[in-house]
């Protein structure tokens, strides 16, 4: 059984017996999920049209090469920056943080390249507004951008 076929099996499953114990706040419950769907589909849309964009007119290749040509303090500056404004998925970011190991990089880059990657979001920033508010989405990003600092550079030291 597929990973997806599985969670559709276990969302349904978890519908249907809320459903059993209580209709009410099962159907509002949808009704709410819905909306919220609703409400954020557009944000989506649009966050995926600026990622493709991005993708487009910045290959991988692009990426890769210009952070092996920037070692040091201006590549580790660079890495979290790309790392910020990028979007890439887990299963595509791992395999690119390993070239980039692989290319005897000092492992601060990488490090910071891949925190920045999975902890700061640029280009969610919208959506982290609509739930969170502008002050906290900003403040989150801000904090764990630093935090992807202090990570890459303790990654440097320590290893």
């Amino acid at each position: 059984m597929s990973k997806n076929l599985l969670l559709v099996v276990i969302t349904l499953t978890a519908i249907i017996v809320s459903a059993i114990i209580n209709k009410e706040k099962t159907a509002l419950g949808l009704r709410k999920g819905m909306k919220m769907l609703i409400t954020l589909l557009p944000q989506f849309l649009i966050l995926l049209v600026l990622v493709s964009i991005f993708f487009a007119l910045v290959p991988q290749k692009t990426l890769l090469s210009f952070l092996i040509e920037h070692a040091g303090w201006f590549g580790i500056l660079a890495a979290s920056i790309i790392g910020s404004v990028t979007l890439i998925p887990a299963p595509i970011a791992y395999p690119l943080t390993d070239l980039l190991i692989q290319e005897d990089l000092p492992l601060t880059i990488p490090a910071v390249f891949i925190t920045t990657l999975m902890m700061v979001g640029i280009l969610t920033l919208p959506v982290e507004k609509a739930y969170f508010g502008f002050t906290l989405a900003i403040l989150r990003n801000i904090l764990f951008f630093v935090g992807a600092l202090i990570i890459g550079l303790l990654v440097g030291v320590i290893i």
